[in-house]
């Protein structure tokens, strides 16, 4: 089992929902987040004072599936996700020893 956590541009997330749903993705959780990588933030005018907005809004996707779902899901992300622009995001691709479904106790597998 493997977890996918994507940053990716909040206009996007409808478009990389749909795609995962697509792809057989059945459960997702996304989390509003701020941060910045080469972008570096932006200058904004604000009542004619200029200021940095260093920490730019994002989305974060997670999703924990079946290693052999892996490939499909990235693909997914990644068709959906990409603008060709600076920002689109990044995927992180990690482990998952074990899932408990505290509602009936399954595990691993099941628990998905």
């Amino acid at each position: 089992m493997k977890k996918i956590e994507a940053i990716i541009k909040p206009f996007k997330l409808d478009e990389v929902r749909e795609a995962l749903s697509e792809v057989g993705v059945t459960g997702l959780t996304v989390t509003e987040v701020k941060g910045f990588g080469r972008q570096k933030g932006h200058t904004e005018l604000y009542r004619g004072a200029e200021y940095v907005v260093d920490f730019l809004p994002k989305i974060k996707i997670e999703v924990v599936i079946a290693d052999g779902a892996v490939e499909p899901a990235i693909e997914a992300i990644i068709k959906a996700a990409r603008t060709g622009k600076i920002g689109d995001g990044k995927i992180f691709v990690t482990p998952v020893e074990q899932i408990v479904r505290i509602r009936t106790g399954e595990t691993d597998e099941s628990a998905i």
